[in-house]
């Protein structure tokens, strides 16, 4: 069983831009989402995936995740997947010894902007950058199994 344990956080200003190392597109959809688990396919780049990750809500979750073919994937995102889709950019910032993951959303989910770090343990210490805000990890509007039916835009 593989497990993600990671922390997500609102950015307080722009800052981290000038210490990103790369970027990337992601687009991805949900094939389904209950109670226990959600089904995801992202296209990534040109690297395709399919996620299985447990609808726990905290910091540690239950997470497998397989290459696919990126046409599958496409295909799948197109025909089978609920929508709308997310769509981000994923920009990658490196901090003391800790990679931080900050992902700026487009489409439905215009303006909103989240960091993500991942922890090998819970209790993993990090120093915060001084870019970071407030952590929104038990927060579930902020997953993007929820920004698909409840989409930024449409927050108060």
């Amino acid at each position: 069983m593989a497990t993600e344990i990671e922390r997500k956080f609102l950015l307080l200003n722009e800052d981290w831009r000038d210490i990103v190392k790369s970027d990337t597109q992601i687009v991805q959809a949900y094939l389904a989402n209950n109670e226990f688990s959600s089904t995801r396919i992202r296209i990534q780049g040109d690297k395709a995936n399919i996620n299985i990750k447990s609808a726990t809500l905290g910091i540690t979750r239950t997470e497998f995740e397989y290459a696919i073919p990126v046409v599958d994937a496409q295909l799948m995102i197109d025909n089978l997947c609920v929508k709308p889709v997310i769509e981000k950019t994923r920009y990658i910032v490196k901090h003391i010894q800790h990679i931080w993951e900050i992902d700026v959303f487009s489409g439905d989910n215009e303006g909103l902007i989240v960091a993500e770090i991942e922890l090998s343990s819970p209790d993993e210490a990090f120093e915060k950058p001084p870019w970071l805000g407030k952590e929104v990890s038990n927060d579930a509007r902020y997953y993007n199994v929820c920004l698909v039916k409840n989409p930024y835009k449409t927050w108060n």
